[in-house]
């Protein structure tokens, strides 16, 4: 790899970086959860890359940082999906609906 395209592949990143900090900074509370369910999608795209970098003919670096980026996007996925599943659970609460919400159920005869 030569110098030219590390440095600007560091530039990117670091871009990217920023302005990731930025955008979820300026996120008000009531938005972060939803948000969080829409990134799932994007991360689910990250684990793809991650597989065919992974899996590709490289060298053993590259295959070892694959199996990071496989990881850290899985735990990434998994996780959003857990708090976007809770929160639904606590909007399911609040209006009365659903067997998770602990309302007794009437029966009719």
């Amino acid at each position: 790899m030569s110098s030219e395209i590390l440095i600007s592949s560091l530039y990117v990143f670091a871009l990217a970086a920023f302005l990731g900090y930025q955008v979820i900074s300026r996120v008000p509370p009531l938005l972060h959860t939803p948000l969080m369910s829409a990134t799932n999608a994007i991360s689910a795209i990250s684990v793809v890359g991650a597989i065919v970098t992974a899996g590709a003919q490289h060298n053993n670096v590259a295959k070892t940082l694959g199996l990071i980026a496989v990881t850290s996007a899985m735990i990434n996925v998994v996780g959003g999906f857990m708090i976007t599943d809770r929160m639904l659970k606590m909007f399911k609460e609040k209006i009365g609906g659903g067997r998770d919400s602990g309302a007794k159920e009437e029966k009719h005869q």
